[in-house]
């Protein structure tokens, strides 16, 4: 049976405090506290974190989401995740030869990617609104809507702390830094694959063991002016393969980068030395990605916003990959396919989606002169993009498949594919499908471990 297909018509800017100042342009340093009456509104017809509460069409009611393991899922501490909905099936399918039935509920990149290859599909189940978040979240969220405030021209975040700083936004920025800032848990752990994919599908896979402390969700400190201006620690080892095991890098992000930029370090196995890693930001060619993605794109969007404008477009319904326990429990053999991944083992869903554009600033540089990006309004998390290169035509697709950890629980993702349309390849990067599972309290870490000269030492071994 087919869903309504024109779920997108309503925009569902009515979230919004202010919506002339959403649609407008710049941030200013600091932003109008958000009235108590619309504070009020979390927990009652806004979810704690700021999605709407009401179902609409094919989109159901938010009704907690999965906030423990599903009783119908048998789960150890230490297992993969376990697909609670193994029976659903697929509802419609939408391809190039039928795309422009579901115009109004696609991507700018799910179109292209349906424009320019014959195999590729979207499997469209149930939608099942899983996104959950401890209830002490939920509380610092409430509290973060009537005093957080941009500060920096919109490059940083004041009093707030952690869940989510802007609930109830009022313009881009804050969005934008609702999913930098979203919760993650406080210390984490893990190992993940990287495919660069070739056009024919050939691949030698990169695994990495990263490890971070997100101190914005430090449970001990009041606000982010206790952070000392840090918002996450971050360390990433290359284990495999063996040419380029042994490459470390380090980054210490800032909350407020007008203040105090990135800083980011690397250690060489090749010269034995760590250097300071200035070029882990913006445009440069990301980490064992092959040059098919950025710096800046890691994790959908990261980093400083200083060189873009932006603005919001909307909120409406739009597919998206969530709950994407079959990408998680699939073989790299079986997941990684020619020319982009398997999708009969991607799930899509029908998700109020915030979409945000950015447009490079005229006195900035950076190889992506337009971004435009999709955020899921339960997690705030981006689930999307559409990356433009000067010429004003799509340059490359990302997609960011989601789904609740709901052991924790977060919404977190399972894989992040990049495609790059002009070269006809794509990376898989993100993987834990093959890799030990995830470890979201990671309370062994401390902060004094992130330093060049630990990494020097990880690196040496």
């Amino acid at each position: 049976m087919k869903v309504r297909k024109n779920a997108s018509a309503r925009n569902a800017a009515p979230v919004l405090v202010l919506l002339a100042a959403l649609t407008g342009a710049a941030a200013t340093a600091a932003n109008a506290a958000v009235p108590e009456a619309q504070v009020n509104r979390l927990g009652n017809d806004l979810t704690p974190i700021g999605a709407e509460r009401a179902g609409e069409g094919d989109i159901p009611e938010w009704t907690g989401g999965l906030s423990s393991v599903p009783s119908n899922v048998d789960y150890q501490p230490g297992e993969h995740l376990k697909d609670p909905f193994p029976s659903d099936p697929v509802r419609y399918t939408v391809t190039g030869a039928n795309a422009a039935e579901y115009a109004d509920i696609l991507t700018a990149g799910q179109r292209a990617m349906l424009d320019l290859y014959d195999t590729y599909k979207l499997n469209v189940y149930q939608t099942r609104r899983t996104c959950a978040y401890p209830e002490n979240v939920y509380q610092a969220t409430k509290r973060n809507a009537a005093v957080g405030e941009l500060v920096g021209g919109g490059n940083g975040v004041s009093k707030a702390i952690m869940g989510f700083p802007f609930p109830i936004p009022n313009n881009a920025y804050e969005i934008v830094w609702n999913h930098t800032l979203r919760y993650r848990s406080f210390k984490l752990t893990r190992q993940f694959a990287a495919a660069p994919m070739t056009p024919s599908g050939d691949y030698t896979l990169l695994k990495v063991q990263d490890e971070a402390i997100f101190w914005w969700s430090d449970p001990s400190k009041g606000s982010a002016e206790e952070l000392n201006n840090n918002s996450i620690f971050y360390i990433a080892n290359t284990i495999e393969p063996a040419r380029a095991a042994g490459n470390v890098i380090l980054v210490h992000e800032a909350i407020n980068a007008a203040v105090r930029p990135r800083q980011a370090w690397q250690y060489s196995p090749g010269t034995r030395r760590v250097r300071r890693a200035p070029n882990i930001a913006f445009d440069n060619p990301g980490v064992n990605t092959d040059g098919l993605s950025t710096a800046d794109s890691f994790d959908g969007y990261n980093g400083s916003l200083e060189r873009y404008d932006w603005t919001v477009k909307g909120k409406s319904p739009r597919l998206i990959a969530a709950n994407a326990y079959a990408t998680l429990n699939s073989s790299y053999e079986e997941f990684l396919t020619p020319r982009h991944v398997n999708q009969d083992r991607v799930r899509y869903e029908l998700h109020r989606v915030w979409e945000i554009e950015a447009n490079l600033r005229p006195e900035t540089r950076h190889v992506y002169a337009r971004r435009t990006l999709y955020l899921d309004e339960d997690s705030w998390q981006i689930t999307g993009s559409a990356l433009y290169d000067g010429r004003g035509e799509i340059w490359r697709v990302q997609e960011i498949q989601q789904a609740q950890a709901y052991q924790v629980p977060l919404c977190g993702y399972n894989a992040q594919i990049d495609y790059d349309l002009q070269a006809s390849r794509y990376l898989a990067a993100g993987l834990q499908n093959e890799e030990p599972p995830v470890n979201f309290f990671a309370d062994e870490l401390d902060g004094d471990r992130y330093t060049p000269s630990a990494i020097r030492r990880m690196g040496a071994r």
